[in-house]
């Protein structure tokens, strides 16, 4: 493979320096740097992170390749400046056994766009009855640490006890979809005054709260990891912050539209806004904000969540949950963190690279940009502002809840070991 210079880039915000590629990893940093026959990129006033990693993506191959595929589900977050994502077990069959998972990796490895790590289902078919074959997932090809039944919350108590301790024999972790479906039957949207006045089925925060306060306490029971998916509320961030406090193994996430969007957008009645967990208010904007600042959420992940037209161009109680985010992930986050000022570039790589790698242990990503480091990086422009046209995307869907909204900075070029995946904006 041929050398790369990035040449005056800011690396995580920082002052100015040269970075060397050689083959599959960075070779050298500092100023002034040359090498005989190199591609120079001249990337003054860029940031250089480390490349982003997602634990949260649904890439809907087996099963429902009318939504994505891997080939295009890792095109979208190559263009997201994404070096690695996790590919959620909600497929069709459900990634519950060896062979569905090693499927999933294997179909990654020939995308060559990104890496995918797939996700195992906690119970067969995503049912909550019976334990999936966690240690079958775990020691297969795709050497599975996370599993997750996401899309459905594994609210048996006695299930999600087990999971936790069987987990714990190979460093894994459970990712709960925090939802108790009793307190959700027949909702719609977030449940308040907007629901109210609407006249749609309200979806109570305690719904998300509950759940996460007895998961929490289970982790801690049996010494064991739990990481709390797509987080949505003030509520819930009092709880993983308390939880916290008590050293317990616990790590949220937050996705890029709940640090935006909020539950008034639902007056409109397009289904583009429909998600789960639902559009929460602005006091749970801020909240949420404020804990990703400060480290009480650990990540940001996007819940990527690709649908066919239509099953989004319909009424809305009959439309599906869900909204597309690899690409806009980065924008939305500089937009809610970085230009209101409540963090820098060096948040945005710990928050989008290394504590999502570490929580997945995903080796090779979520590494410094240093000297013999793996060269899995993205170069992004923080000056460019541009309006989102879904009709440019990479994934096969469109349903993005930004569609004609101005978004500020672009990724220039994604880096997967040395391998320049997006150049200039567009998929090498």
């Amino acid at each position: 493979m041929s050398k790369i210079i990035v040449r005056g880039a800011r690396i995580l915000g920082g002052e100015p320096q040269d970075v060397l590629i050689d083959g599959e990893t960075v070779a050298e940093v500092g100023t002034g740097l040359d090498a005989a026959g190199a591609t120079v990129i001249e990337a003054e006033g860029q940031i250089l992170l480390p490349g982003l990693v997602d634990l949260h993506t649904h890439l809907r191959e087996p099963g429902r390749e009318d939504s994505e595929t891997v080939l295009t589900g890792t095109k979208a977050a190559a263009v997201g400046g994404f070096t690695a994502v996790h590919a959620m077990a909600n497929t069709f069959p459900v990634a519950d056994t060896a062979g569905v998972v090693e499927q999933v990796w294997r179909l990654g490895k020939e995308s060559g766009y990104c890496d995918v790590q797939p996700v195992g289902a906690v119970t067969v078919g995503l049912e909550g009855k019976q334990l999936a074959e966690l240690g079958a997932m775990h020691d297969s090809a795709a050497g599975v640490k996370v599993f997750s039944d996401d899309g459905k919350c594994v609210d048996d108590a006695v299930i999600m006890r087990r999971a936790l301790e069987y987990v714990k024999a190979f460093d894994g972790v459970v990712a709960q979809h925090a939802q108790e479906p009793r307190l959700t039957e027949g909702a719609q949207m977030n449940e308040g005054i907007v629901s109210a006045e609407l006249g749609l089925g309200g979806w109570p925060a305690v719904a998300e709260e509950s759940i996460i306060a007895r998961d929490v306490l289970l982790a801690a029971h049996v010494g064991s990891r739990v990481h709390i998916c797509h987080l949505s509320t003030a509520g819930s961030v009092e709880i993983v912050r308390w939880a916290k406090s008590k050293g317990w193994n616990v790590t949220a996430e937050v996705t890029p539209h709940h640090l935006l969007l909020t539950d008034e957008l639902v007056r409109t009645y397009n289904p583009v806004y429909k998600v789960n967990p639902p559009l929460r208010t602005e006091a749970d904007v801020l909240a949420l904000r404020e804990a990703l600042a400060d480290g009480t959420i650990d990540c940001v992940a996007t819940d990527h969540a690709p649908h066919p037209h239509e099953d989004k161009d319909c009424e809305w109680a009959a439309a599906a949950m869900g909204m597309v985010g690899l690409e806009t992930a980065l924008s939305v986050v500089q937009q809610t963190m970085v230009d209101t000022g409540l963090m820098d570039w060096a948040g945005v790589a710990d928050r989008m690279s290394f504590r999502p790698a570490a929580i997945g242990r995903l080796e090779g990503h979520g590494r410094p940009v240093s000297a013999g480091e793996p060269a899995n990086l993205t170069l992004v422009d923080p000056a460019y502002r541009g309006a989102v046209d879904p009709a440019g995307f990479a994934s096969r869907s469109r349903n993005t809840p930004y569609e004609g909204r101005e978004l500020p900075g672009r990724v220039t070029h994604t880096f997967l070991r040395g391998r320049a995946t997006v150049v200039d904006g567009k998929l090498a």
